[in-house]
C-alpha cells in the first residue's frame, strides 16, 4: 500500500491538506511502552505552520489526539490512532488553481495518474500529510530511546550556498532549536535568515539541505539484499515531499577519493568493541549497520509556491501565467528537519524489531 511503511514497526498515513484532518495508524509498537501525549506534541511542534517568520503563516496549533493503543500512559500492543484536525484551511484561497497547473507541483502529474486531484492546498500531495509520519516517529522515538539508548537528531546544514560548519559527533537538540532556520552554526543560521527572508520578498524561494544522524546504533541492523538498510532508508527520506537527493555517510563525495582514502579502519577499542576510525560508510555496511553513528544529507529543492508570475498551462493545454496567492514556506529546510528525524525513526525502528525476531537463537558455540 503507497501510504504504509515499515515490516514490524508499520505505518499507515491518512488525510488531505485541506479535509477534516490529518493522522497516522501505527501497527506492531510493543504493548507496556511508557508514553504522554506531550512527548508527540513536542515533535509536532516543531514540524508546525506559523512557528516563525521564516515559514508559512497559516495558523495550525496541530494539536494532536491519541484515539487508540495507549491506555493509563501505556502502549497496549493494539493499532495506535493518532488524528489532528485540520483548523485554518482556507480552500477557497486555491479556487483559481481548479483548472491550471502549479510548476513543479504535483498537480499535473496526480492528474495524469487518476484523472482527478485535490486541487484544494494539494490533497495528499502537501507537506502536511508528514504529520502523520511526525506524530509516529515521536512514538518510535521513545522506543529506540527506551530500549537501546538510540538517539536521532537533524539539522539544517545547507541554505541556497550558505553552509554551515558544525561537528555533527556533538550537535545537540538545544543548539538545532536555538535558531528558528534549524541551523546549529550561529553565523551561517544569520546569513540563512537573511538569504530566506529577501527571497520571500523578491517572491521567489529557496532550497538546501537537512543532516541527520543516529547515534547509539548497534551493529546487525539491515535485511539484505534488497531491504538494505542504508537503501531502505534513502526510500524513506526520499519519499518526504521536495525532496531530491539523498546521500550516506561520504556520498557523491567518497567519489573523488581512492579506496585507500576512503576505507574505513577496524580497530578493538578497550571494551572489545570493534569500530571504525573513520565513517566514510554512514554507519552502515553491505547493507547492515556496523555500529558507528548513521549519516545522510537530504537535498530539498525551493518550494513550487511562489509569488512571482511563472508560465504554466490549463488542464485543456492553453499557455496562461500563475502568480500564487496563499500562504507558503519560502524555505522547507525548517520545517523539513522534523520530517527528516521521523523518516529515519521510523526506518531504524522497524530494522530494530527485525533484528530481535533475528536473534532467537543461541549463539554458536566458540571455534576451536
Amino acid at each position: 500500500m503507497s501510504s504504509s511503511f515499515g515490516t514490524l514497526f508499520r505505518v499507515s498515513t491518512f488525510g488531505e491538506s485541506h479535509g477534516g484532518g490529518v493522522g497516522v495508524v501505527i501497527d506492531g509498537c510493543p504493548p507496556r511502552l511508557p508514553i504522554d501525549l506531550s512527548e508527540i506534541q513536542f515533535d509536532l511542534d516543531r514540524r508546525r505552520p506559523g512557528q516563525s517568520r521564516l515559514v508559512t503563516q497559516r495558523d495550525e496549533a496541530d494539536q494532536a489526539e491519541i484515539l487508540s493503543g495507549v491506555f493509563e500512559g501505556y502502549t497496549t500492543g493494539t493499532p495506535i490512532a493518532i488524528v489532528v484536525r485540520n483548523k485554518d484551511h482556507n480552500s477557497g484561497a486555491y479556487n483559481h488553481l481548479r483548472d491550471i497547473y502549479r510548476p513543479s507541483h504535483a498537480d499535473f502529474t496526480y492528474d495524469a495518474k487518476y484523472g482527478f486531484r485535490n486541487w484544494a492546498g494539494g490533497g495528499r500531495a502537501s507537506a502536511r500529510e508528514t504529520i502523520g509520519r511526525v506524530a509516529a516517529a515521536a512514538i518510535a522515538r521513545k522506543l529506540l530511546a527506551h530500549v537501546a539508548g538510540i538517539e536521532v537528531l537533524g539539522w539544517v546544514d545547507q541554505v541556497a550556498d550558505i553552509d554551515a560548519s558544525v561537528d555533527g559527533s556533538t550537535v545537540d537538540l538545544a543548539q538545532v532549536e536555538a535558531d528558528p532556520t534549524r541551523c546549529p552554526d550561529p553565523d551561517a543560521a544569520a546569513r540563512m535568515t537573511a538569504a530566506i527572508e529577501q527571497a520571500r520578498r523578491d517572491g521567489d524561494s529557496l532550497g538546501g539541505v537537512v543532516k541527520a544522524v543516529a547515534r547509539n546504533v548497534p551493529a546487525g541492523l539491515g535485511e539484505p539484499v534488497f531491504e538494505k538498510l542504508d537503501a531502505v532508508l534513502a526510500g524513506a527520506l526520499m519519499s518526504l515531499p521536495a525532496a531530491k537527493g539523498v546521500e550516506i555517510g561520504s556520498g557523491f563525495a567518497g567519489t573523488r577519493l581512492s579506496g585507500l582514502a576512503h576505507n574505513d579502519p577496524f580497530v578493538a577499542g578497550d571494551d572489545g568493541r570493534i569500530r571504525t576510525t573513520t565513517n566514510n560508510s554512514g554507519g552502515v555496511q553491505g547493507g547492515i549497520s556496523n555500529g558507528e553513528d548513521i549519516t545522510a544529507r537530504i537535498a530539498f529543492k525551493p518550494t513550487g509556491t511562489i509569488s512571482s508570475e511563472q508560465q504554466t498551462v490549463t488542464r485543456d493545454g492553453e499557455d496562461t501565467t500563475l502568480a500564487a496567492r496563499g500562504r507558503h514556506d519560502p524555505c522547507v529546510l525548517p520545517r523539513a528537519v522534523p520530517m527528516v528525524e521521523s523518516m529515519m525513526l521510523l526506518t531504524v525502528a522497524d530494522h530494530w524489531l527485525r533484528q530481535q525476531a533475528t536473534d532467537v537463537l543461541p549463539p554458536l558455540p566458540e571455534r576451536p
